[in-house]
């Protein structure tokens, strides 16, 4: 038994990432052709949206329903493609590799992207929550910045948050939305969409600006003042949202045009990942490693670690604003109670349970902790009391996270896993 787990083991991991990305891309094509008969047939009232989960928290009686449903569309066809296909999608992998490493990128995230689009396209819940976990990602990748590369504790990327959502709705509601509030369009509504993305970066720039409020007085100080005043920053720009009779106050603000779908929201994701992977790998990258190991020492080795520090934070802000843009337009609503201490707690725990200074692990935590709490959803009020436990057993076995310290390199991702002339 044991002989045939480590031969199964070993075939699998000379799986190309090209390789799980066409079984995956076979397996929600099978669930579009087959899974509303299939969840029928096995006495399902609908296909599941989230693997089965929901279900058998639902409805116990429907797990083993639920189990057979997703071997039969999930992991079967994932498994049997990829194991046959090893030789081929590595002789197609290593072609990839010999073109230029652009052309090789592109490909992974048109099959990444074919994949997400079909899988969410089952229905509106699926499509939704795939849109919230990739925003997550991008504020969980921005948060690690300061917490994990610089070594600080922030707590204000809900107020980042809630400036680039306000900023980026105010834009596109003032000039494309006709709105009692701010009254007509001042532009054609037509060319929103093509202006969507000066608002984004708009409210990344606002966020930016108010980081600056934090980083002048924080960093000249020493020690815990960061997480003091980052978290009074949170709650100014709450209470001062709340006060702007302005954007309607505790009302709250809605109206957004319904331009962040899927394809903008997947290229905005895969933007930040790329750039804040550069950032951190670069000259700045490595200058904030130092100054989290040893800020007395980074400052003898000539590093400004004040201006370190301050790029950092505007640069960190700049995507919690864009990601709040992005969260904005998504629901067509937002609120200044959304961007509380339980936006501030959910973020923390994608950061801290993912892993520490790791773009992986900060995909990885973003991931698990949105499709967690949405999983347990119907569970209500015991999902705070299971991913708490959940955050305190990985803080006591793995204290810096899952995937801590691990770089993302593109090239090994997309090179392939053995020689494509070698036979199985």
């Amino acid at each position: 038994m044991r002989a045939w787990i480590r031969t199964s083991t070993s075939a699998f991991s000379q799986v190309p990432l090209l390789g799980w990305l066409f079984g995956a891309l076979i397996a929600v094509a099978l669930e579009h052709l087959v899974g509303t008969p299939l969840a029928l047939a096995l006495g399902l009232p609908k296909i599941p949206v989230l693997f089965g989960f929901v279900i058998m928290l639902k409805k116990p009686i429907l797990i083993p329903s639920a189990i057979l449903y997703v071997l039969c569309i999930y992991v079967v066809p994932i498994g049997v493609t990829t194991r046959l296909s090893i030789s081929r999608t590595n002789r197609l992998a290593a072609e990839l590799f010999r073109s230029p490493i652009v052309i090789s990128v592109a490909v992974h995230l048109a099959l990444l992207y074919a994949i997400l689009h079909m899988w969410a396209g089952i229905n509106d819940y699926r499509l939704l929550v795939l849109k919230l976990t990739l925003i997550a990602i991008m504020v969980t990748l921005s948060l690690n910045v300061i917490n994990g590369y610089m070594g600080e504790f922030s707590c204000s990327h809900p107020g980042f948050m809630a400036l680039g959502a306000y900023g980026a709705s105010v834009f596109t509601v003032v000039l494309f939305v006709d709105d009692r509030l701010f009254g007509a369009a001042i532009l054609p509504p037509a060319l929103g969409p093509f202006m969507f993305p000066i608002a984004l970066i708009l409210g990344g720039l606002v966020a930016s600006l108010g980081a600056l409020a934090v980083a002048i007085p924080s960093f000249r100080t020493r020690g815990d003042y960061l997480a003091i005043i980052s978290l009074a920053f949170m709650f100014i720009v709450k209470s001062l949202i709340e006060n702007l009779e302005f954007v309607r106050g505790p009302r709250g603000l809605s109206g957004q045009p319904d331009w962040a779908n899927l394809p903008t929201v997947f290229l905005w994701t895969v933007i930040c990942v790329w750039i804040i992977n550069n950032f951190v790998r670069c000259t700045m990258g490595k200058a904030l490693n130092a100054v989290r190991d040893n800020e007395m020492a980074a400052e003898a080795m000539t590093v400004n670690t004040r201006r370190t520090k301050i790029v950092a934070f505007l640069f960190s802000a700049f995507w919690a604003g864009v990601a709040g843009g992005l969260f904005a337009h998504v629901l067509g609503y937002v609120n200044p109670g959304t961007f509380g201490i339980q936006k501030l707690a959910e973020v923390l725990a994608m950061v801290y349970f993912g892993g520490l200074n790791s773009v992986y692990g900060a995909v990885v935590g973003a991931v698990s902790i949105s499709l967690l709490g949405e999983v347990l959803r119907p569970l209500e009020i015991f999902k705070w009391i299971i991913i708490p436990l959940l955050l305190i057993l990985v803080m006591i076995f793995r204290p810096t996270g899952l995937i801590a310290f691990k770089e993302l390199n593109v090239t090994n991702l997309v090179k392939p896993k053995q020689n494509p002339d070698e036979e199985m």
